[in-house]
């Protein structure tokens, strides 16, 4: 069974188009498959469209309604846990995903790999949205060490077993490819047709790009550094607290060997507070594994705990 979760929001002028290409697809294919709509707060007619789609094909067509707009990373998590399917494909509603791709993202999967990205090599969009794109995804690469093109890609193909162990929330959802490689799966690419927007307007801003470099160092911290925190902030304590002592020796310098007054001099100052910030960021590592041992302890303490029947 293939599931289709589709996150909505204000798509109207495309749902009726966009179902009729997905059903030219699928239903030559002889396979089961179901399609879930997360409309994501939208304030148009989304909804009333999406209900006349359903009564037209209930057996294929299931969909959720958000409250209000709380972005792409929890549309697609309620999407993930309503699915039913052994591989789900997620997908844009705004008609630039071309589903004539499905075949080839359920080959890939087939394959052996566990989550396979599109890759819009040849992008329809405004000069500065691909040039940025191209730089997202070049720091994206450089920092988390997977070798994809296009991380942001919404159009992407997984076996069940990896969404179900994703914890998506604020806008993480551009960095699956890497939450998933981290724990041990096959992620692959493959090129895909990328069509021009036809209605609508881009729902992303600039400060999606702001936002996009606190969550990559949220995924850098979470894949990397999870069990070892001390090992992430370890080293900015012990830059800190080098500088400090260097400042500091080189003031005992000056006032025991040359007899220089040194409690007026701005470095004295700047190399107390760099020594304590040091001492400061070490302890916070130290407080973060002692952390990370006591859930992993309880952890192994809960698995070890024999069951009883009645």
């Amino acid at each position: 069974m293939i599931s289709l979760v589709i996150p909505i929001f204000n798509e109207a002028l495309s749902l009726k188009q966009l179902i009729a290409e997905i059903n030219k697809v699928l239903l030559p294919m002889k396979i089961d498959f179901e399609i879930i709509f997360v409309n994501d707060g939208s304030t148009d007619n989304s909804e009333a469209i999406i209900d006349r789609l359903k009564q037209k094909s209930p057996q294929h067509i299931k969909s959720i309604r958000l409250r209000r707009n709380f972005g792409k990373a929890t549309a697609l998590s309620a999407g993930f846990n309503m699915a039913k399917g052994k591989v789900i494909i997620t997908m844009d509603g705004d008609l630039q995903d071309d589903p004539k791709e499905i075949p080839h993202f359920i080959k890939k999967i087939e394959s052996g790999f566990d989550l396979v990205s599109g890759w819009k090599q040849h992008r329809r969009d405004s000069l500065i949205k691909n040039t940025s794109s191209k730089l997202f995804n070049l720091v994206t690469r450089k920092a988390t060490g997977i070798n994809l093109h296009d991380f942001n890609c919404g159009f992407k193909a997984y076996r069940a077993e990896t969404v179900h162990r994703l914890a998506l929330y604020g806008e993480l959802h551009r960095y699956i490819p890497a939450l998933i490689a981290a724990q041990g799966y096959q992620v692959g690419e493959i090129l895909v047709n990328h069509r021009k927007r036809r209605y609508g307007k881009s729902k992303y801003g600039a400060l999606r790009f702001i936002y996009g470099f606190f969550d990559l160092l949220t995924v850098i911290f979470i894949t990397k550094y999870r069990l070892r925190p001390l090992h992430m902030i370890g080293p900015i304590g012990l830059i800190f607290f080098l500088s400090g002592l260097a400042g500091a020796t080189y003031l005992t310098y000056e006032k025991l060997i040359l007899n220089q007054t040194i409690g007026n001099r701005p470095l004295l100052l700047l190399s107390v507070m760099s020594m304590i910030m040091g001492v400061q960021i070490g302890i916070t590592g130290l407080v973060g594994e002692q952390i990370t041992a006591s859930i992993e302890s309880l952890k192994k303490h809960d698995h070890q705990q024999p069951t009883q029947t009645h």
